[in-house]
């Protein structure tokens, strides 16, 4: 007992250091609490207290939370410093997502126009929706069925193309060809599944849970503490297809607009005489008023729906063509896409492509005196392969930081390529505009003053927030997926559900604590007292290494614990029975504590206890998931 010692201070030293890693998962709570107070008191609405909550956390991320004078500690510092929780404890969100294998059929066969082709993969998602077999497998029979072999799948229309042309020929069967694509498909679905645990990995949550299903295209995805799932949403089934355009400014197309507005308006007002007449027609004897109240009813046109821009002078050109309420965006789709109102269009305009932004805005609705939320509507130059000038692979790194107004923005850095490609297209853009699109949504379309040639630039928005500039920064990164992957079931494991699992847990776990506390010192007295003392300690040290090496407890974890401390008690039992045994037998106290502790006493019932139970912790961690 020469080192009892140098025992003591390792222990004491070890019990220190565990506090101090326990103490930021206290400090994490405190916060944490104060955030949920401050949303609830300010709404009743899930979702909308998440969002609060949220919002509260991202305005003292970087603040001070711990000050130890030599050291302070953000909430971003302690919060990744915490005892991390499991999703059966913590709760959080668990989803499936179903990889579109029909884009990626689009996709291998370079957005092919064949008829029979298309009408396939339309029949093939028809049928999915009432069949278990695989969009492949449907995809294959509504093909034969449709081509009665009079086209092959490696038709250069179809698989046969420039991008395939070196696996696939047009000599090859559908039967040669159907393991060419399948594996395709397969390889696609393995890129989806690297680039969503990239996503992932970054999402800043603790052990999640992301797997195949079989060989359904389906993945499984598990977030332990994410709450917000709208981010979670957009996170995932982003394709992240980042593109630069050249905008049209309002200038240029103020013109089409009023011409756009008196075809619709005139459309409107034929369809207007027609349903006029039908109702007259066939109710003229019940409603004999109807007809008029329908040929006095407002006409309604384009700008009824929406609000063009239009320059009054040199500072108001812009690259906003105007605005319209997010709820009538679809009924705007409708009329721009119409062939009489693109027939408006100048011829060179005639491929130009509208997109609206990424946020709508608040707005006072004139006619109701009420806030409604509006979006700006973008003019972008495309062409007749709709091939943006410049795509996302040239984006060599993106990360979010603050621009020089103080706001999130995401700012990104280009390759060699990238950088003499936007260097070119700004040079060409001197006093125009360009735009930067991401899944079809512009995030930025700004005047360029000067020419770009650092290859750096960014993705600003004046209602950004940190955590969406930090999503959008990770979904560049992490790549673009190759098809589209869309959330076909989720749920959210709320608050109630992960603190009901807590309190059970905690319950079973204090109360078996303490009848073994109670009964070690009820049956052994003093030397009880000292081995509870041991078990204390060895429980803080448990905790203080799982916080320290950044280990997640679930429910599993905490049975673990209460066998560990079962184990434990289970070692001081032994040990004393040999002490008792041998001081039954006339020995001195010394010395029957001595052979108690030795290996012909207890001491290799107990390294053989632990040697098993370490085997099958290191067959469980090898050979073993979650």
């Amino acid at each position: 007992m020469q080192n009892k010692g140098l025992i003591k201070l390792f222990a004491i030293l070890f019990g220190l250091v565990s506090l101090y890693q326990l103490s930021f998962t206290w400090f994490t709570n405190g916060v944490e609490d104060k955030a949920k107070t401050y949303a609830e008191s300010r709404s009743n609405d899930g979702k909308e207290i998440a969002k609060l909550e949220g919002q509260y956390l991202d305005s003292v991320a970087n603040k001070p939370i711990i000050d130890l004078g030599f050291a302070k500690f953000t909430y971003n510092d302690i919060k990744n410093k915490e005892l991390n929780l499991g999703l059966d404890l913590k709760g959080g969100i668990n989803a499936i997502l179903q990889v579109s294998v029909k884009d990626i059929l689009i996709g291998l066969s370079n957005n092919s126009k064949n008829p029979i082709f298309n009408e396939a993969l339309a029949k093939a998602t028809e049928a999915q929706k009432s069949s278990d077999k695989t969009f492949l497998d449907l995809f294959y029979n509504e093909f034969e069925k449709a081509s009665a072999g009079t086209v092959k799948l490696s038709d250069p229309s179809i698989f046969g193309n420039k991008s395939l042309r070196e696996k696939i020929n047009f000599k090859l069967t559908d039967e040669e060809v159907k393991p060419i694509i399948e594996e395709e498909v397969t390889g696609s679905v393995n890129t989806a599944f690297e680039v969503l645990r990239s996503r992932i990995d970054k999402f800043g949550v603790t052990q999640p849970n992301i797997q195949r299903i079989g060989n359904s295209g389906r993945i499984l995805i598990e977030l332990p503490g994410a709450k917000d799932i709208d981010r979670v949403e957009k996170l995932l089934q982003s394709t992240a297809e980042l593109q630069f355009w050249e905008v049209y400014s309002n200038q240029e197309t103020a013109n089409f607009f009023f011409a756009a507005n008196s075809v619709i308006e005139n459309f409107l007002k034929e369809k207007t005489k027609e349903d006029t007449t039908s109702v007259k027609d066939n109710l003229d004897d019940l409603l004999g008023e109807v007809s008029d109240s329908l040929a006095t009813k407002k006409t309604e046109n384009l700008f009824s729906v929406f609000t063009p821009s239009i320059p009054q002078s040199e500072n108001q050109i812009s690259s906003v063509l105007g605005t319209a309420k997010v709820s009538d965006t679809a009924k705007v789709n409708a009329y721009l896409a119409m062939k009489s109102v693109r027939a408006k269009l100048p011829n060179e305009m005639k491929y130009i492509k509208f997109l609206w932004d990424a946020k709508p805005f608040a707005s006072t609705d004139p006619s109701t005196n009420e806030s409604v939320d509006r979006i700006a509507l973008y003019g972008i130059k495309s062409n007749r392969e709709d091939v943006a000038p410049i795509e996302g692979d040239v984006i060599d790194d993106a990360s979010q930081e603050y621009g020089q107004t103080g706001k999130p923005e995401v700012s990104m850095t280009m390759n060699a390529m990238g950088s003499k490609q936007w260097g070119k297209m700004t040079t060409e853009n001197v006093g125009k505009f360009v735009a930067v699109v991401l899944d079809n949504y512009v995030y930025t379309a700004p005047r360029v003053n000067t020419p770009i040639t650092t290859g750096r630039t960014s993705i600003s928005g004046g209602s950004m927030t940190v955590s969406e500039a930090q999503d959008i920064a990770n979904v560049l990164k992490a790549g673009k997926l190759p098809a589209a992957a869309h959330i076909i079931q989720k749920a959210i494991v709320g608050p109630s559900l992960g603190q009901k699992a807590i309190n059970s847990s905690m319950n079973s776990f204090g109360l078996a604590l303490l009848l073994i506390l109670l009964w070690m010192i009820f049956y052994y007295g003093k030397a009880g007292a000292i081995a509870d003392i041991a078990l204390a300690t060895n429980l803080l040290f448990i905790f203080g290494i799982l916080t320290a090496f950044g280990a997640v407890l679930t429910l599993p974890g905490i049975a673990g614990i209460i066998l560990t401390i079962g184990m434990s008690v289970d070692a001081n039992v032994i040990i004393f029975e040999r002490i008792k045994e041998e001081l039954n037998k006339g020995k001195a106290l010394k010395a029957a504590i001595s052979y108690g502790f030795s290996f012909k006493g207890a001491l290799s019932a107990i390294v053989d206890a632990n040697i098993t139970t370490m085997l099958t912790g290191i067959i469980l961690y090898v050979f073993g998931t979650g």
